[in-house]
């Protein structure tokens, strides 16, 4: 009898498996809380100590890893946190490889390096590094097979299978340059990927708010359905109050959908966290906050524009910060201080702000036709006043 129970409780994947351990899933919840909320002293704790009791677990230094992308995620261009990640993530792999040498169909072990693989492939391609993000995903999808053939166990195990289905449909029909690269994988099921997200978002422990996240993503970005992110988006700012990330990715969700009282709310929020130096709140969601706070003074009924300047003005401090120029937000910030120092026939003003989008904005950019066309306009006026009639004061 004890026999049989011994052997049942090994075939248990709740015992097999930490993933799926709720007493450690219920242990967790803070510091898993606390890791998305910003607060990432109490999370780093709460993980060390995990890693204390499994000491030869990949899970806790996994989460490690974790906490470092999300330090990464305010700013993406930031690299000073890559190398503490890429550590956490290499150690993931090294103790994951160690469970899969015992066992070999261990799907735990598959997860964590398919998930290792995955996050440092999302960073060498946020880096450029074309080459390094393909060796990465040709490794995550290795072992994201096995996770796929056991996706009953666990909805944890599908969510790298879930982004793989839809990406590999996605990335080569809108990056060209990308298809000799994704030629490299087996061809994956857009509408399925998004129905195993949903899986995950709804069911999953540890990749829950990643897969709200990518969800909202795709609906906002991938499918062009803002409608359909913007509950995800509410969601995770009202979750995590203190995630820059999820903020300005909710008010910008409310700005595609004209829900000026919550952009103006959320924004005004996002400032006043950058005012109070919080932690992860810096110059790219003060751009988007105060590039909305100024288009929302100018344009809704809420019109103020002094405000509107203001806050236009605010928005390309930003963007000096972290030499954002090349960003739509600056452009069309210019763009409208342009406009406003038309109106207030300052043209010496209006001419400098059309100079920073000629300089910056792409050719075809319909703020660069703008600027172009005000330019034109103002030379054309210009030669007139200094002709003949003009010196004649006509």
């Amino acid at each position: 009898m004890l026999a049989f129970s011994a052997l049942a409780q090994f075939d248990d994947p709740q015992q097999k498996y930490l993933l799926m351990n709720k007493k450690l899933q219920l242990d967790a919840t803070k510091a898993i809380n606390s890791m998305y909320n910003f607060k990432f002293d109490v999370a780093e704790s709460e993980f060390q100590w995990m890693r204390y009791k499994y000491p030869s677990h990949p899970l806790p230094v996994f989460l490690l890893g974790l906490k470092e992308w999300w330090k990464i995620q305010p700013n993406i261009e930031n690299e000073e946190f890559d190398d503490k990640f890429e550590s956490y993530m290499d150690t993931t792999i090294i103790l994951a490889e160690a469970i899969q040498r015992k066992d070999n169909q261990s799907v735990e072990a598959a997860f964590f390096l398919a998930a290792s693989y995955g996050f440092k492939g999302r960073l060498f391609s946020e880096r450029g590094s074309w080459r390094k993000a393909a060796v990465a995903g040709k490794r995550a999808l290795s072992n994201m097979e096995l996770t796929d053939k056991n996706d009953t166990l666990s909805p944890e195990f599908l969510f790298g299978v879930a982004l793989f289905n839809y990406y590999s449909v996605w990335i080569p029909d809108n990056y060209k340059f990308l298809r000799p690269v994704m030629a490299l994988f087996p061809k994956g099921d857009k509408a399925k990927g998004i129905k195993q997200l949903k899986e995950v978002a709804y069911n999953a422990f540890y990749t829950r708010t990643e897969a709200q996240l990518y969800l909202a993503r795709i609906y906002a970005n991938e499918e062009d359905q803002p409608a359909k992110a913007l509950p995800m988006t509410e969601y995770l700012a009202t979750t995590f109050p203190d995630n820059p990330y999820f903020q300005r990715l909710y008010a910008r969700m409310c700005y595609t959908q004209g829900r000026t009282a919550e952009v103006e709310a959320t924004s005004l929020q996002i400032l006043e966290k950058i005012e109070k130096k919080m932690t992860g709140y810096e110059a790219t969601s003060g751009r988007y906050a105060s590039f909305y706070l100024g288009y929302i003074y100018r344009h809704s009924y809420k019109k103020d524009l002094n405000l509107s300047r203001k806050y236009f003005d605010l928005c390309l401090q930003f963007c000096n910060q972290n030499k954002a120029f090349e960003t739509g937000y600056f452009y069309y910030t210019c763009l409208n201080l342009m406009q406003l120092s038309i109106e207030d026939k300052n043209m010496l003003l209006a001419t400098e702000y059309a100079k920073k989008i000629k300089e910056y904005a792409p050719k075809d950019h319909d703020c660069r036709k703008q600027a172009e066309a005000f330019l034109k306009k103002q030379r054309k006026e210009s030669g007139k006043s200094e002709g003949f009639w003009g010196r004649l004061g006509f």
